[in-house]
């Protein structure tokens, strides 16, 4: 009777320790799984992780693609044949991240906006409108210029290429003098983008550009 008793006892502590158990692997599921989520979804503080990603990959896209143009060197040499394939891969994988992005935009929640005065305020949405353009139609301008004059877009290191406007040399020269004229004109959208940014964080000092940060 008592070895009865004490298994009962025994076998009622174990079920208890168990349920315990389970129990606080369910309190430490839970936590990762708001900490995991608070890392992909942006709070009200900070945007969130893929968010970043896609504006620092554009960036340095963007960037290798100015360089691309601007060091490619004459035309027949294979300093030019590199860079210029460097400048249609990197404009190729900023179209995509802008086409990811602008999706990703509308399906996250961005941080709510910093406290500034009105007019800084629409300066900021007025500098981001223009770099959402520009990240778009940019690369697709690039693209027509290659189409137009009867080329596909190759991107050498993966040994794809691929089209997707006929041939139409009499719009080529005005869409190539857009295209350049575009570039042209977001060096300084650009730069007063990165200015802005650094007069937030080192003069204002507050959380504008630490809230793009991973």
């Amino acid at each position: 009777m008592n070895d009865a008793v004490a298994a009962h006892a025994t076998a009622r502590v174990l079920f208890e320790d168990s349920a315990i158990d389970a129990a606080q692997r369910a309190v430490v599921i839970s936590t990762g799984m708001r900490f995991t989520m608070n890392s992909i979804f942006a709070d009200q503080a900070r945007y969130n992780r893929p968010a970043v990603f896609f504006h620092w990959a554009i960036f340095v896209l963007v960037a290798l693609a100015y360089l691309a143009i601007e060091i490619r060197g004459p035309k027949g040499t294979d300093s030019r044949v590199f860079w210029s394939n460097v400048h249609f891969f990197a404009g190729t994988l900023v179209l995509t991240l802008a086409v990811l992005r602008t999706v990703w935009r509308f399906v996250s929640r961005a941080p709510q906006a910093l406290p500034q005065s009105a007019w800084l305020s629409l300066l900021a949405k007025l500098t981001h409108v223009a770099l959402y353009v520009f990240i778009v139609a940019q690369p697709l301008l690039g693209i027509m210029l290659l189409n137009f004059g009867g080329k596909p877009v190759t991107l050498a290191w993966v040994d794809w290429s691929f089209t997707l406007f006929g041939p139409n040399p009499d719009l080529r020269p005005l869409v190539k003098e857009v295209h350049e004229t575009v570039g042209n004109v977001f060096y300084y959208v650009i730069g007063l983008h990165a200015l802005a940014a650094l007069w937030h964080h080192f003069v204002k000092r507050d959380a504008t550009l630490r809230r793009m940060m991973f």
